[in-house]
């Protein structure tokens, strides 16, 4: 077996994407409750804002009807939303803030209106928020609020090769980048560990993929199975 390469982190981050969304619908309380219960370190879930400017957890940010298109959730009044769909303020006194939390931010605003919720009623918590965008740049009006910031993106997308893209990541305080886990090697996670940038590697459903990118080093991982990330995190940290 490959010895374990150092991640940047104490201990790596164990994210449960969208929940235990495995065993209970995904982005509900229900799920998020479970893959903490099932001993995550850290929950994912993606942000959208309301008419009234609160920050909600949802996929893909429509609301579905029973007949016809789905509408945006910026169309709706926070109380008009489904009772399935939480807010960021439901999830913190709900769950707690005692985890790292990864919110992919789906609207321009939403960045800084998750950080304005988050200050003001689990302000302990803005240590342990990763704020992630595909577009890295959008992310630098949020610099300096204690936020972490996360550019999520894919390999082919980095156009002018990783070690440029570590470098420039690290000039403009961006903390980490999240690949899919296929993107990643052991090489590239040393490249941008060199850069004191954060590793992380999202879509691990299965053992072997866990155990493979945790022994790579990754300081961060995301699976829709908490009970398997965590055998693989006993396993292999």
């Amino acid at each position: 077996m490959q010895q374990r390469l150092p991640s940047q982190l104490p201990a790596p981050i164990a994210f449960a994407h969208r929940g235990a969304r495995a065993f209970a619908p995904e982005n509900t309380i229900e799920a998020f409750a479970l893959g903490l219960k099932m001993g995550a370190t850290g929950l994912e879930s993606d942000v959208w804002i309301t008419a009234d400017g609160v920050p909600v957890l949802d996929h893909d940010g429509m609301v579905k009807r029973t007949l016809g298109k789905g509408k945006p959730i910026a169309g709706f009044q926070r109380a008009q939303l489904p009772a399935h769909i939480p807010s960021l303020s439901d999830l913190i006194e709900q769950c707690g803030a005692e985890y790292e939390l990864s919110l992919d931010l789906k609207d321009p605003q939403s960045g800084q209106a998750v950080i304005d919720v988050v200050r003001e009623i689990a302000p302990a918590m803005l240590e342990r928020l990763w704020l992630c965008s595909p577009v890295w740049e959008s992310l630098l009006p949020l610099r300096g609020h204690g936020a972490k910031l996360v550019d999520s993106t894919r390999s082919q997308r980095i156009k002018e090769g990783p070690e440029r893209r570590a470098a420039v990541l690290m000039s403009n305080g961006i903390d980490a980048i999240n690949l899919h886990h296929s993107d990643w090697s052991g090489g590239l996670v040393v490249l941008f560990h060199r850069f004191e940038r954060l590793t992380f590697g999202w879509d691990m459903q299965e053992p072997h993929i866990l155990e493979r990118c945790l022994r790579m080093g990754l300081d961060g991982v995301y699976s829709d199975y908490p009970d398997r990330m965590m055998q693989a995190y006993r396993d292999n940290v």
